[in-house]
């Protein structure tokens, strides 16, 4: 089931919570929509699941305008962040409910409801826990009953949001794969929303950036990770340094250093702009070098197999984030209130001020 959002709008009295978007979801893609809070993505998650009704635009399902169509018409499965399940019921009935109250023309049996139930219990791997109540179950349990519910009814599309916002980290990045897994076995076209950067990196086949209800930018996670389109995603997605630099015919100065810049080839005259680079592309010295900027090492944390340094220019006392594994720092030999030099790999330049 393909999804298209063509222009749509949606006003909250003066507040613009979803600005002229234009979305097209392909048929059993992982979109991750992904933003701040306010950004617009739960507002358009509820737009498509036809919870909210759009002030102007038109959603297509498969290229059918269902823009006006009722919620309960349109086929979706809905998964929110706090499980939303009944309390008094078991795990059998919750997941059975959708097929329950079908009306009596298309309502399966008793034994077709009951084996549909089993075998999406033992799908989301908690076939043991059909007597159970919610109450017994952990939170990441309860979420898979979530959507083991969402999935009975066998929507045309899943909508998850948040879906494991309520979570432990560890418990959540647990959760991630296994949807990535159950996704490649259902192929279902499924749209979730999340403010985790990782998890939609992880996660998704596509993900849409957005902030103030615009899409900043849509693509694979490796391409809105390793080319963004703009500072705000470069920012938004993981750490990044921030350095002054001058662009001209293709090459940034940054200090004393020159980073080549060939997104600027066809600049002729020398202009100012903001020199983006992530914590993992710069390069620690321990010896001087002609292009290199000298820094004192002000801290060092080690966070598993990973480096984390900070460390400050000596000319301007500028605070700079660096990455490397932990092997890679302990071969440098340098520790805290040791000079070293840093060399950015790889840099991407916008004009002006980044905006």
């Amino acid at each position: 089931m393909s999804i298209h959002i063509q222009q749509v709008n949606k006003h909250f009295g003066n507040f613009v919570a979803v600005d002229s978007v234009n979305l097209e979801i392909k048929t059993g893609e992982l979109t991750a929509l992904l933003g701040p809070s306010g950004s617009g993505k739960t507002t358009l998650l509820r737009i498509i699941a036809g919870l909210e009704q759009a002030d102007s635009g038109i959603v297509k399902f498969n290229g059918e305008d269902i823009t006006t169509q009722h919620v309960s018409e349109r086929g979706v499965g809905f998964v929110f962040q706090h499980y939303a399940l009944f309390k008094h019921m078991t795990v059998f009935e919750n997941v059975a409910y959708g097929l329950t109250v079908r009306p009596r023309k298309t309502r399966p049996s008793k034994a077709e409801i009951a084996e549909k139930v089993h075998s999406l219990l033992k799908l989301v791997q908690l076939d043991w826990t059909a007597d159970r109540y919610p109450s017994q179950l952990s939170g990441g349990q309860r979420q898979r009953i979530a959507l083991a519910r969402a999935l009975a009814v066998e929507p045309k599309v899943l909508l998850l949001d948040e879906p494991f916002g309520a979570l432990d980290a560890k418990v959540r990045a647990e959760l991630r794969r296994w949807l990535r897994r159950l996704h490649d076995e259902i192929n279902v076209t499924t749209v979730f929303v999340t403010h985790d950067q990782e998890e939609a990196l992880e996660v998704a086949d596509k993900i849409v950036v957005m902030n103030k209800g615009r899409i900043e930018q849509q693509g694979t996670p490796e391409e809105v990770y390793d080319t963004p389109s703009n500072p705000f995603v470069y920012e938004f997605l993981g750490n990044v340094n921030l350095f002054h630099a001058r662009v001209k015919h293709g090459h940034s100065t940054i200090g004393n250093i020159h980073i080549p810049s060939p997104e600027h080839a066809e600049r002729e005259e020398e202009q100012q702009g903001l020199a983006y680079v992530r914590p993992h592309e710069i390069e620690v010295l321990t010896q001087p070098t002609e292009n290199a900027i000298k820094v004192n090492l002000d801290l060092v944390t080690i966070v598993g197999p990973v480096a984390r340094l900070e460390v400050l220019t000596e000319i301007d006392e500028q605070l700079i984030h660096v990455e490397l594994s932990k092997v890679q720092f302990k071969q440098l030999g340098i520790s805290k209130g040791d000079n070293a030099w840093i060399q950015p790999r790889y840099s991407k330049v916008f004009l002006g001020e980044g905006i």
